[in-house]
């Protein structure tokens, strides 16, 4: 009995953490003056879906970068690309995709995802690589992961995990989180953004956010998507491809580099140069970006996500049209939580007006939406999201003439319900 005693609380420690990264909710902070300022998405830990508490988060220039740079890889990566021929993608499919956290991905819980997957109409995963702490969900092989220490055995056989999830013919997505990343602006306090008394700028959570302009920020984030792409991921996706919200341009100090460059500027080329770095690989690369910069200028000019720019590329735009996080109001809808088919449907409408300003003949990213599958329980006006309200938000992607679209839950369970079955 004595030893029983001692097995409980343990067992039930390693569960808590190994669960941690499933708590984590996606962009949802407000960037804009014309956006409403919601209280934050609450965290709800997968092991408990009934407990929430309050997490950290409620998620012009074209010039491309045509200078070659330095990169972080050492001789033997370099040789084990130029020896390793990754065969251009044919047949892409028309996603329809779930988030995985990492902690879930190496967990025995990823069966039910998996099943969920098999019987029904979804196709594709999106897999944490680099989160939002800044941690790499494996033990990545990359000079500077080893050096920081960044590396967690979240996946513990990241080659097993990709055959068998390519032999049901999933289509994966490594999602690598870019410039909010506390470890690398812990570790390497030079890439940080900083105000201008000197000091290291910091978010509401108390966390700093690497600088954009920061070139060798650039290099560690093709590294790792190289090496994802190596692993044998279809698609590389950036999140946090922004600026933080939380500090203004008079407080900034970005540096010489942001001297006669905007913020958009910046983004846009770090998206370009993604773009030109990874696209020869043969893999897919796209980008989230808020709903609302869509067309607010004024969120476009805070956070740094011109819509259209950065569409020119990319393989795909993803915003993220969660209807919670539209102001009431918003394209005269009063409480765009409880209309779901009708904000998302506004939403896109606005992406499409913005995208036709594209030249035909030009490179334009394809739209694949994030929606919602989660229940906003820290607005007023809000209703709980089942299966008639995921199934809205898919329906107003197809009759907006898009046909392919991802939803986020922070802890990686999904409502089977909003799905058709796989016949």
């Amino acid at each position: 009995m004595k030893k029983a005693g001692i097995l409980v609380p343990v067992l039930t420690l390693f569960w808590l953490v190994l669960m941690e990264g499933c708590i984590r909710q996606t962009e949802a902070e407000m960037p804009a003056v014309q956006q409403a300022v919601p209280l934050e998405e609450p965290e709800e830990e997968a092991a408990d879906e009934e407990k929430q508490t309050m997490p950290e988060e409620a998620r012009e220039s074209e010039q491309a970068v045509t200078e070659g740079s330095d990169t972080a890889m050492d001789q033997k990566q370099e040789e084990e690309f130029s020896e390793t021929e990754i065969v251009p993608q044919k047949d892409l499919p028309k996603v329809k995709g779930i988030y995985i956290t990492g902690p879930m991905a190496g967990h025995e819980g990823m069966a039910d995802r998996e099943q969920l997957a098999a019987d029904t109409e979804l196709n594709a995963m999106v897999i944490d690589i680099k989160n939002d702490e800044g941690i790499v969900t494996y033990k990545m092989d990359q000079p500077m992961v080893e050096e920081m220490g960044a590396g967690v055995r979240y996946i513990r056989d990241l080659p097993e995990l990709i055959e068998r999830l390519k032999g049901q013919d999933l289509y994966l997505i490594a999602r690598i989180v870019a410039f909010k990343d506390p470890l690398l602006a812990d570790k390497h306090p030079e890439l940080c953004i900083r105000k201008k008394d000197g000091s290291i700028f910091r978010d509401k959570n108390g966390l700093a956010w690497v600088n954009p302009y920061e070139r060798e920020v650039w290099e560690y984030l093709i590294d790792l998507g190289k090496e994802a792409a190596l692993a044998g991921f279809d698609e590389i996706q950036f999140d946090y491809i922004r600026f933080p919200t939380e500090i203004t341009d008079e407080e900034a100090d970005y540096g010489t580099e942001a001297l006669g460059k905007s913020k958009t500027d910046i983004i846009t080329e770090f998206t370009a140069y993604a773009y030109e770095q990874l696209s020869p690989l043969g893999i897919q690369v796209s980008a989230d970006v808020f709903g609302t910069v869509i067309d607010n200028e004024n969120d476009a000019a805070l956070v740094g996500q011109d819509y259209g720019a950065m569409a020119r590329h990319l393989d795909y735009i993803c915003p993220m049209v969660y209807p919670s996080h539209y102001r009431e109001g918003v394209y005269g809808i009063e409480y765009p939580d409880l209309m779901p088919y009708e904000t998302v449907s506004a939403a896109l409408e606005a992406s499409g007006e913005i995208l036709a300003g594209i030249p035909k003949g030009e490179h334009r990213a394809v739209v694949r939406p994030w929606l919602q599958d989660f229940t906003a329980v820290w607005i007023s006006h809000r209703q709980s999201y089942e299966g008639e309200q995921i199934r809205e938000q898919i329906q107003a992607v197809y009759d907006s003439g898009c046909e392919e679209w991802l939803l986020w839950n922070a802890k990686c369970s999904y409502t089977a319900e909003g799905l058709l079955s796989e016949d």
